[in-house]
């Protein structure tokens, strides 16, 4: 008992920290502006859209940007990368008779050292005639008919060289309602919006399913080329804007005015390997961070809830209070985002169920690039990256 007493003492010292230390992490309010800010002058924008085997949310999300209402010119470029279930027709159809032209080109097969993403951003980024601005956006994100205009407007108005914003995943199914809120949670706790947002702060981020960028804050950062090899790509382009000296910022989007993911994740198994895929990369290929990552999970969300049943059964009240202040310290910083995505605040007391399973993600990205996986996505398999 004592042991644990210890353990869970330094667990709540680690939740004080993280709550008033970490960047507000855990706080949901660094959101797009609410109004389109005025500008001196219309800017010209170019769309890219990445698509590989996307029949299934096209039809929901390509017409929503076919429809913007965003002064100046915009057009829309989606990439079919290699697509074998009509993605690229149904595209077209689409877009025969639409308010924002669109055109549709395909760029091959990547070469050794790209991923497929990246080929086709890059693809796209050559094919756009000379704009001001470029908007990376995933092939399920929906967007409101404002959004490309407010997004401009902000980044123009607050002279910004990236903007990126934080789908809001989709919530239906209870894994989904389970797991999503807290892989926002978790990524604002990697990368705390504020800290990303602030000039002088190293750290850096960019939410991959909407990202406004100044080509010439992109050429500067060495274009989609410096990047090529990067499996999180999001959070590689917002770390080569900001290190080239560009001003970026990462918010959430707005529930009601929406920048929304259309994408179903209906099973445990979906959500799971879209986190599986990549989680390994995030800790840079390293057995020795991810042992790290591990032991510090077990600590921070574990051991409040295994303190407080050792407590009950062994009949100890100092452990029981103990415990109970952590967790419910751990709750309090969670019920925001639960409450972000429309649930009830009591869900927020199964953060630590939600942190076991992505325990098991983690350690299974891992175990997926030793049997030489990697990182899988349709198709596509890439390895680690050459030293």
């Amino acid at each position: 008992m004592d042991v644990l007493l210890w353990i869970t003492a330094v667990s709540g010292l680690a939740w004080l920290y993280l709550t008033l230390c970490h960047g507000w992490f855990w706080r949901t309010d660094v959101r797009l502006g609410g109004a389109v800010a005025p500008v001196a002058e219309p800017a010209s924008v170019a769309v890219i859209v990445p698509a590989r085997d996307e029949v299934t949310v096209l039809g929901d999300s390509l017409p929503t940007l076919l429809a913007q209402d965003c002064p100046g010119r915009v057009e829309v470029l989606l990439v079919d990368d290699g697509s074998t279930d009509g993605t690229g027709e149904l595209a077209r159809r689409l877009g025969a008779a639409a308010r924002v032209p669109l055109t549709v080109t395909s760029p091959g097969e990547p070469p050794a050292g790209w991923t497929g993403k990246l080929w086709a951003l890059r693809h796209g980024v050559e094919s756009v005639g000379d704009v001001d601005w470029i908007l990376f956006t995933d092939a399920d994100i929906a967007h409101a008919p404002d959004s490309l205009a407010r997004l401009v407007g902000e980044a123009e108005h607050d002279r910004l060289d990236l903007l990126s914003v934080m789908a809001r995943l989709r919530t239906r199914t209870r894994w989904e309602k389970l797991i999503v809120p807290a892989f926002v949670y978790f990524f604002g706790k990697l990368f705390p919006f504020r800290r990303v947002n602030r000039p002088g702060s190293r750290v850096a981020a960019a939410a991959g399913g909407c990202v406004l960028v100044r080509r010439t804050a992109l050429e500067r950062a060495g274009g989609v080329a410096a990047i090529r090899d990067a499996v999180i790509d999001d959070v590689s382009l917002g770390t080569a804007v900001k290190r080239s000296g560009g001003r970026i910022r990462l918010v959430l989007a707005d529930p009601v005015r929406h920048v929304d993911s259309v994408r179903p994740y209906p099973a445990l198994t979906d959500l799971w390997n879209m986190v599986a895929r990549s989680a390994f990369a995030q800790l840079r290929h390293s057995w020795l961070l991810l042992a790290g990552t591990v032991v510090g999970l077990a600590l921070i969300y574990l051991a409040a809830p295994v303190a407080l049943f050792a407590a009950i059964v062994g009949g100890d009240a100092a452990l029981a209070l103990l415990a109970l202040a952590v967790w419910a310290l751990m709750t309090g910083t969670y019920v925001p985002m639960a409450r972000y995505y429309g649930r009830p605040a009591a869900e927020a007391v199964l953060l630590p169920f939600a942190a076991t399973l992505y325990l098991g993600m983690t350690v299974h990205s891992a175990v997926r690039h030793a049997r030489g996986r990697g990182a899988a996505w349709k198709g596509r398999t890439y390895p680690a990256p050459a030293e």
